[in-house]
């Protein structure tokens, strides 16, 4: 089913035309917001930690987070899908301002996460509420576009966000890491206020049924979450049995805030979803290992190393622009197909720079290639979220594709942390197995990319291939 605005409109020339400028120009900023101050965060911590004498606390300073955002995106969903996207992206931009303020102003570590975690609700709310403005504020002849923008506004932050934590860290303190951002957010959802008031009225007036009980397994979904992250943070069998209890928890709880279908890779929506969680298990799960590897295997510094992160960041935002700009391919799984081999190839041969005969440069190309594999598949398997979307399942749909999407990651983060603590140290043997699982999870992908495009490509009727 296509998602499309309930009254007809003439389509815009493009996401600048007038009656969108205003929308294009606050979604963007919010999205890069949201991007610098995931990636600012990371870096602030550990003074943060110290100055408040709260290591204890760091693991859940990063879980809690998480498993709110995990409630937020189903509660932002039932929301946008029974009452429009107006409220929850209020509500999100609210939270979102006042975890920050808690955050940076807190006398104790306590203080902070309480911040942290109000800040990730926030976030959760926001996420969703952009994906559910875009099915209805955007023709579909733009769906393509803007998200690609909002691909690209996370690559300023990738490249410039933890090098200005760290100056902001250094010279102003590590409360302004949290205290600037506010700033900037309120303006941008103003920007956002006038085009918002038209999409009200456009769904149903009451929530789905089964929204409590959704909500419900998004509360334990995200409690295992917040468990699998810590238990990635620890050692020895604490990690495993956290870790344990973790995966078991969602393992009950994820699929039922997952569209049917999804553990069989159903044709249509639940492939789409899966999809994305595989891919982006497998660029995070490479991610996380490539500076490690690079530095202890190769002796590069901790710069060098993190700049082949960053060609990955960039060839991610070319990747998006060329898809965004591309003809309309036959079939809807050509992207997604083509994306995930890219991934594949690429972390494939980010591997074989463990090898110290081989340049460095292997390492640089085969990440790029990756960047290039993301950027092509993320947009458009969010332009195949909305088209297969009626307009009153936007909101659980896109929560669905950004769930999958995060709790894929944090499973593959969290083994990936053991396998890296196994022995006394990583070695060689550990950078080959992660890259390699992660490899593997983008060739499933790119295996089933076909079920993406409905049986006959049709759906509800419709031809999507």
């Amino acid at each position: 089913m296509s998602s499309r605005n309930a009254t007809p409109v003439p389509v815009p020339a493009g996401l600048f035309a007038p009656r969108l400028r205003a929308m294009t120009v606050g979604s963007v900023a919010l999205v890069s917001l949201l991007a610098f101050e995931a990636l600012a965060v990371g870096t602030a911590m550990p003074t943060v930690a110290r100055s408040l004498d709260g290591l204890a606390l760091y693991g859940i300073a990063f879980g809690g987070p998480f498993a709110a955002g995990v409630l937020a995106m189903v509660v932002s969903g039932i929301w946008c899908d029974a009452r429009g996207p107006r409220g929850p992206m209020w509500h999100g931009v609210g939270w979102f301002v006042v975890g920050l303020l808690i955050a940076g102003t807190a006398p104790t570590m306590t203080a902070l996460v309480v911040g942290r975690v109000v800040q990730g609700f926030g976030s959760g709310l926001l996420s969703v509420a952009l994906y559910v403005i875009v099915g209805q504020a955007y023709p579909e002849e733009l769906h393509r576009r803007i998200f690609a923008a909002f691909a690209a506004a996370w690559v300023v932050p990738s490249l410039v966000g933890p090098a200005l934590a760290g100056l902001i860290v250094e010279y102003l303190g590590w409360r302004w890491v949290f205290l600037v951002v506010p700033a900037v957010a309120v303006p941008a959802v103003l920007l956002i206020h006038p085009g918002l008031r038209s999409l009200d009225g456009t769904v149903p007036s009451r929530p789905p049924a089964g929204a409590m009980a959704r909500i419900g397994w998004a509360c334990g979904a995200g409690v295992s979450a917040a468990l699998l992250h810590i238990g990635g943070q620890q050692r020895g069998v604490t990690a495993l049995a956290v870790i344990a209890l973790a995966l078991a928890g969602l393992l009950v709880c994820a699929p039922r805030l997952l569209p049917p279908g999804f553990l069989r890779a159903a044709r249509g929506l639940p492939t789409v979803v899966g999809l994305r969680g595989l891919a982006s298990a497998a660029f995070v799960g490479a991610e996380v290992v490539i500076p490690l590897m690079l530095s202890r295997e190769r002796g590069l510094s901790p710069t060098a190393a993190g700049l082949v992160l960053t060609v990955g960041a960039l060839a991610w935002s070319v990747g998006s622009w060329v898809q965004g700009r591309f003809p309309v391919p036959a079939s809807r799984a050509s992207f997604p197909r083509v994306g995930l081999c890219c991934i594949t190839a690429g972390t494939a041969t980010v591997a074989l720079a463990v090898r110290p005969e081989l340049p460095v440069a292997v390492a640089v190309l085969g990440w790029a290639v990756a960047g290039l594999g993301m950027g092509l598949l993320y947009p458009s398997l969010s332009v195949l979220t909305l088209e297969l979307s009626a307009p009153g399942e936007q909101g659980r749909n896109s929560s669905s594709l950004q769930l999958g999407d995060s709790l894929f990651a944090a499973i593959v983060l969290a083994l990936t942390g053991a396998v890296l603590a196994a022995g006394s140290a990583p070695g060689p043997a550990s950078y080959v197995v992660t890259l390699a699982v992660a490899a593997g999870l983008a060739l499933v992908g790119a295996l089933l990319a076909g079920r993406v495009v409905m049986d006959a490509d049709h759906t509800a009727g419709r031809v999507i291939g």
